[in-house]
């Protein structure tokens, strides 16, 4: 596997970070994941945004412009074997002493790398997956892609000690995201999607997840919602590049809905089907 760190593609084995990088002692970095598909990145642009406001946040000035940007991501493509990949780009604050305030004069550390892009079997989607809730109790910037990701490992980590598949996070009785996803609610027929804020991240999964719904008559929503509407949900929905929409029939060992992935949740399954075929692959 060939990757890329401050200017040069390397195989991965030969790629080497300084034990005193900011990133390492200090989780002082920003991250981003750009899908492939059929070796088209998807929406690049959009995550080039997104990875600049991360760096805003962060107050680190971006080491490449836009068009540098695409080049490297369209070289470090061609550089692999498979049609579908997920880009992960991490920029860090650099190599320093050991000391909080940012250093003085100091180049950020770049690394980006690809790995085969694999989606949730079709035998997975038709059984839908179960799902533990927490309390969230990461910080308050949550918008920013930090490399500082201890807190999902952590609530990530109850759910894979339950047996599930994700955790859905709760804060003040408020439904913000999975640790590795977005969640959308199911309620009476109409599709329920937490509004974008500092308490939470959205995926590219999410934007056409809604993108879809508004173009094929979907009753949608975008608006805060609350503990007793997950708990209360005809269906559940988990959202990313690679669950794509999964459906969560269990919550905390109880049955959401029937107990079976819901209608709505196959038809948008389906819909993003088509869309990932017609314009994902485009």
């Amino acid at each position: 596997m060939s990757v890329y760190l401050n200017g040069e593609f390397m195989p991965l084995a030969e790629a080497k970070v300084p034990v005193l990088d900011r990133g390492f002692v200090f989780g002082d970095g920003v991250y981003e994941l750009v899908p492939v598909y059929s070796g088209q990145p998807f929406r690049l642009d959009h995550h080039l945004s997104r990875l600049q406001a991360s760096l805003d946040g962060i107050r680190l000035a971006n080491p490449h412009d836009v068009q540098t940007w695409r080049d490297l991501v369209l070289q470090l493509i061609a550089l692999q074997d498979a049609p579908d990949l997920s880009i992960y780009i991490q920029v860090t604050r650099g190599v320093a002493p050991r000391d909080h305030p940012f250093p003085q004069e100091v180049s950020p550390t770049v690394f980006m790398m690809a790995q085969p892009l694999a989606t949730a079997p079709a035998e997975l989607k038709a059984s839908g997956v179960c799902a533990v809730t927490a309390v969230d109790n990461r910080w308050l910037r949550c918008n920013i892609k930090s490399i500082a990701l201890l807190p999902n490992i952590l609530l990530r980590q109850q759910a894979v000690d339950a047996g599930c598949a994700e955790t859905v996070m709760l804060r003040d009785g408020w439904l913000t995201e999975g640790t590795a996803s977005n969640i959308f609610v199911v309620k009476d027929g109409v599709l329920l999607a937490p509004p974008p804020s500092n308490l939470m991240l959205t995926g590219v999964t999410y934007d056409v997840v809604l993108e879809l719904a508004a173009a094929h008559g979907i009753p949608h929503q975008v608006r805060p919602i609350s503990e007793a509407e997950v708990r209360s949900a005809d269906e559940l929905w988990m959202t990313s590049s690679t669950k794509e929409i999964m459906a969560i029939v269990k919550l905390d060992g109880v049955a959401v809905g029937t107990g079976v992935p819901g209608p709505l949740a196959q038809r948008m399954d389906a819909l993003y089907q088509i869309f990932k075929k017609q314009v994902m692959r485009a």
